[in-house]
């Protein structure tokens, strides 16, 4: 099953990069296991500088911008 990381310290944007990462996948269909992952090391582990980022599978996608629905579809679709 596809894994997704919601990277960030749980901020306004954050919240809504989660919920846009939930929209993309039911317009597509899909399933996957959302995390989110707040802690600072752990995001720095990642190698991601601005929050929130989205992480598929391990691999950072974004980081500090809140992507729509429609472009973490296209992200999920790849």
């Amino acid at each position: 099953m596809m894994r997704i990381a919601i990277l960030g310290g749980g901020c306004p944007n954050c919240i809504r990069l989660e919920e846009n990462t939930r929209k993309a996948l039911s317009l597509l269909g899909m399933e996957a296991t959302i995390e989110k992952v707040t802690n600072m090391d752990d995001i720095m582990a990642y190698g991601v500088m601005r929050t929130p980022a989205l992480a598929i599978n391990g691999e950072v996608k974004s980081s500090g911008k809140v992507l729509s629905p429609e472009q973490i579809a296209e992200l999920l679709k790849k």
